[in-house]
C-alpha cells in the first residue's frame, strides 16, 4: 500500500491542470480550477476524486462553470468514471468509485 502512495504523490507533481478533490473547504477547490483557466490560461482542466468525494467534484465542476467562468465559456468536455481496488487498514481489499471530469473551453 506504501507504494501506491508515493506512485499516486508522484503522478500529483506531474499534472498541473489536475485538481485532485478532499476535504478542504469546497470553494478552494473552486478557486483552484478558476485559477488554472483564468492565471495559468490551461485549455482544460482535469478535477479527480474518489468515494464520498465524488459529489463534490461534481459541485466543484458545476459552480466553477456556471458562477465564475461563464464569460469564459467553459464547459464539461469529459466525464470518465471508474473504479479502484485497495488495501483497508484491516488488510482488507475493498473497491473504491473514481471519477475525472474534463472541463475546456468550448
Amino acid at each position: 500500500m506504501a507504494e501506491e502512495i508515493k506512485t499516486e504523490k508522484t503522478e500529483r507533481k506531474g499534472d498541473e491542470n489536475v485538481v485532485y478533490i478532499g476535504s478542504k473547504p469546497f470553494m478552494n477547490y473552486v478557486t483552484g480550477v478558476v485559477m488554472q483557466f483564468t492565471t495559468k490560461g490551461s485549455a482544460e482542466v482535469i478535477i479527480k476524486a474518489r468515494g464520498k468525494f465524488i459529489s463534490r467534484a461534481v459541485d466543484v465542476a458545476e459552480v466553477a462553470t456556471k458562477r465564475f467562468l461563464k464569460e469564459h465559456n467553459i464547459g464539461v468536455k469529459d466525464i470518465k468514471i471508474d473504479s479502484e481496488e485497495f488495501e483497508n487498514k484491516e488488510g482488507k481489499r475493498v473497491n473504491v468509485s473514481t471519477i475525472e471530469i474534463t472541463l475546456s473551453k468550448k
